[in-house]
């Protein structure tokens, strides 16, 4: 398999580990949006949620909530960004499942906001009663 998370968690790829249990892994993001960035993996190879076994998804966000404490005690921050993305229309750019932990700062200077426009609301209640159809199946 050529997936880059995969090797890391193989040690084929050097990386700063900072946490590891037996479903997940979590180490620092070579590419930081800001300072602390670290991504939390799935150990199984799962390229989206769609995918991904539910007891890594479970484990995966036990995982998330203790390193998140940990940023928060080590640097600070005013906030954090959890972020997951799904395929590359979402801009996934590993096809395997993680979450970004972003620590972030007041006037830090990253964006990752948009204009609020209301929606049809007809629109938004026929999409919404297709979605809570298909998830009671």
């Amino acid at each position: 398999m050529d997936c880059v998370f995969c090797k890391i968690r193989d040690g084929q790829i050097p990386s700063f580990k900072i946490h590891e249990d037996q479903r997940t892994l979590t180490f620092m993001d070579i590419n930081p949006l800001n300072s602390g960035h670290c991504l939390v993996t799935t150990k199984a190879h799962a390229a989206t949620i769609h995918e991904s076994d539910v007891e890594d998804l479970k484990a995966i966000m036990v995982a998330a909530k203790k390193v998140a404490a940990a940023i928060q005690h080590a640097l600070r921050p005013d906030g954090l960004n959890l972020l997951q993305a799904n395929g590359a229309a979402a801009f996934q750019s590993v096809p395997h499942f993680h979450l970004h932990l972003i620590p972030r700062w007041n006037k830090d200077g990253k964006g990752f906001d948009w204009t609020p426009v209301p929606g049809d609301r007809a629109q938004i209640i026929a999409v919404g009663e297709r979605v809570r159809d298909l998830v009671g199946e």
